[in-house]
């Protein structure tokens, strides 16, 4: 509050504004505040918080008052220094292009004053020269005392405000002790009324707090002897509850033991009834055979009836003979044509065969080398934007760089996708699954046809997987095999091969043909050792005997080209592509922003500089031309040459 000080209360005489704490009569618990000659704040209507607060704030305006000139008057002394900077540099330009039209003026006599040839008018024409040089150079001496006065009255200047800024800062001094004084008086006053307060408010809150606490006593008492009353009552009502519950539990075991024994006597009524079925399948099986056995009696009487039958049907066989002979020497003609015919186009497909090989393998390499070739272009420039990216970061920025790790960076050709590998319990279930020998192997639950390498049939891994589960029972615990005793054949083998696998360390069907083809391999061993030493007639019945063993005698065929899933192309075209993400190339637009600003910036600093040389070298030019002047020979033949006049500076 910026008010007059009230009435009845003298203002302190006080060489400056300052804080000054007085008692207000008839307020013993509140001050009144004189600012100085300016303000007077009565405290006694405000509560503690807001005197305090007022006291503080109005403290402050007090002391910030000193700044806020300070700034005002700096403020005004910058504004009047770019007024006089404006006008100073005004008067120079204007001086400038003054004396520059009067110096080239004089310049341009100089010339005519090789045409002069008479001593009288060159004589005139130096004099009128000089002295225009010497109005020239008063006028630059002139500027040159205003200059220096003006820095001489800014000198002084600057002596005013450091004595103005010293006394400011001793006001300042002042005003801020005088602050802390009062605000240690006021914190100490109230904080005498407050531990006042708070004793009073103590005693009261102790005195309630004592009449509550045997009230609340005197209630729990008579609700903890409330409660043991209902415990005891819940006790024994309690007591009655378990008597029931055990006389109700003891019926309970009773009825569900007679309907036990009369579920048992069912069960027996049940078997003797099985017991009566069988023996009456047993008859009807017996009533089946004697049927049979009569019906074995009538084949035979048919069986004669077939052959006189027969018989009568040789004749007409002969005739049909003869008529087939026919036919088949005319068959065996048509057969000689269909079979060249067939030779011819088997040629021609083989031929067809071989060429679609030779241009697989041929579109294969051009394949991989086209993918090469994008592939190392395309990594080119990928690495070169991780380096722009790099050198943006680090050098740009001013940011680590870390360098990304890709599933694709490593890549190099085409992607090739490697199949799941079976485990060797699915591969033994799906090959003990298959149907006997003759018969198509069948397919996996899982949709999965199972391709043993090519020197293995699927037979020979039934078979060897038969033998290791009937001659490896050692590697098997006692109890496993008791325990698998109740379970079917099929089962049983599975579960004797997966303790087999698990004793051997085989995990995946690579290691089950791995056995397989050990096992192979020393059969066909011993047949080559035995072949040796017994006679040709027993090495085919060796042969014969063997045979599994041809899958060693089998010729290998070349394996085609395996078709390429290219799923992942695109995908990994496509991060290729995508190696810088889209919140970086947003920074690097705005960085290309920027440094195209940037680079205007540099350009018209560039233009400056060249036009800044230009210029350097027309004033060297001048300043040669002129000292080519005052060089001159003629300039001796004068009595009083331009070098006695013009004092020469070097460029």
């Amino acid at each position: 509050f910026l008010i007059r000080p009230p009435p009845g209360i003298e203002e302190p005489a006080l060489a400056s504004p300052l804080w000054t704490a007085v008692e207000k009569p008839g307020c013993s618990s509140s001050i009144a505040v004189s600012l100085g000659p300016f303000a007077y704040v009565d405290c006694c209507h405000f509560p503690c918080s807001q005197r305090l607060a007022k006291l503080l704030n109005d403290g402050t305006q007090l002391v910030t008052n000193i700044q806020v000139a300070a700034d005002a008057r700096e403020t005004q002394r910058r504004a009047e220094e770019d007024e006089l900077k404006r006008q100073r540099l005004e008067k120079l330009e204007n001086e400038s292009k003054t004396n520059q039209d009067k110096f080239e003026e004089i310049t341009s006599k100089w010339g005519s004053a090789k045409e002069k040839t008479i001593p009288q008018d060159l004589w005139d024409l130096l004099n009128q020269q000089q002295q225009q040089c010497a109005l020239l150079i008063e006028e630059k001496n002139k500027l040159i005392s205003e200059l220096q006065q003006e820095l001489k009255s800014k000198d002084d200047q600057y002596v005013k405000d450091l004595k103005k800024q010293s006394d400011d800062i001793n006001l300042l001094v002042e005003r801020m002790e005088e602050q802390i004084r009062n605000l240690m008086k006021t914190y100490h006053r109230e904080l005498t009324q407050i531990e006042k307060a708070f004793e009073l408010e103590r005693r009261e809150l102790l005195s309630s707090n004592k009449k509550k606490w045997e009230q609340a006593m005197q209630a729990h008492n008579a609700q903890e002897l409330e409660n043991l009353i209902t415990r005891m009552q819940k006790v024994e009502e309690y007591e009655k509850q378990l008597n029931q519950l055990r006389v109700q539990d003891a019926e309970e075991y009773t009825t569900i033991k007679i309907q036990l024994e009369n579920d048992v006597q069912i069960l027996e009524q049940q078997l003797q009834q099985m017991k009566a079925i069988y023996q009456l399948n047993q008859e009807k099986l017996e009533y089946n055979f004697q049927v049979l056995k009569k019906r074995d009696e009538e084949n035979t009487i048919i069986k004669s009836q077939q052959k006189r039958k027969l018989n009568r049907l040789h004749d007409v066989l002969n005739a049909l003979r003869m008529k087939l002979a026919k036919q088949i020497k005319q068959f065996q003609e048509e057969n000689q044509t269909l079979t060249a015919d067939y030779k011819r186009i088997v040629e021609q497909y083989k031929d067809l065969q071989r060429t679609m090989r030779h241009f697989a393998v041929v579109d294969a390499q051009k394949f991989l080398e086209v993918w090469l070739m994008n592939e190392k272009e395309a990594k080119g420039l990928m690495w070169k934007a991780l380096e722009a990216d790099s050198i943006i970061h680090t050098q740009q920025l001013g940011l680590p760089w870390v360098e990304p790790d890709y599933w694709f960076l490593d890549n190099m050709g085409p992607i090739v996708h490697r199949k799941a590998i079976r485990s060797a319990s699915k591969l033994a279930q799906e090959v003990m699954d298959t149907a006997e020998e003759g018969r198509k192997e069948a397919a996996p639950e899982a949709g999965e046809e199972v391709k043993p390498p090519r020197h293995i049939s699927v037979k020979s891994v039934k078979h060897i997987l038969e033998l290791l589960c009937d001659e490896s029972g050692f590697l098997i615990e006692s109890k496993l095999l008791g325990l698998l005793q109740p379970l079917e054949r099929h089962e049983r083998s599975l579960m004797r091969l997966d303790a087999i696998f698990a004793a051997l360390g085989i995990d995946n069907e690579d290691d089950v043909y791995t056995l397989v083809d050990f096992f192979l391999k020393f059969k066909a061993q011993q047949v080559v050792s035995s072949q040796t030493q017994q006679p040709r007639e027993e090495k085919r019945l060796i042969k014969l005997r063997a045979g599994g063993g041809s899958w060693d005698k089998r010729p290998q065929v070349k394996k085609m080209m395996e078709e390429r899933d290219d799923s992942k192309d695109s995908e990994y075209w496509e991060a290729l592509a995508h190696v810088i993400p889209e919140p970086k190339l947003k920074v690097w637009d705005s960085l290309e922003a920027a440094l195209e600003k940037y680079y205007s910036v540099l350009s018209q600093r560039s233009k400056l500089l060249t036009d800044l040389d230009g210029l350097q070298q027309q004033n060297t030019e001048l300043h040669m031309l002129l000292h080519q002047y005052l060089t001159s020979k003629v300039n001796e033949e004068l009595l009083i040459p331009p070098t006695h006049v013009i004092e020469l500076t070097p460029p």
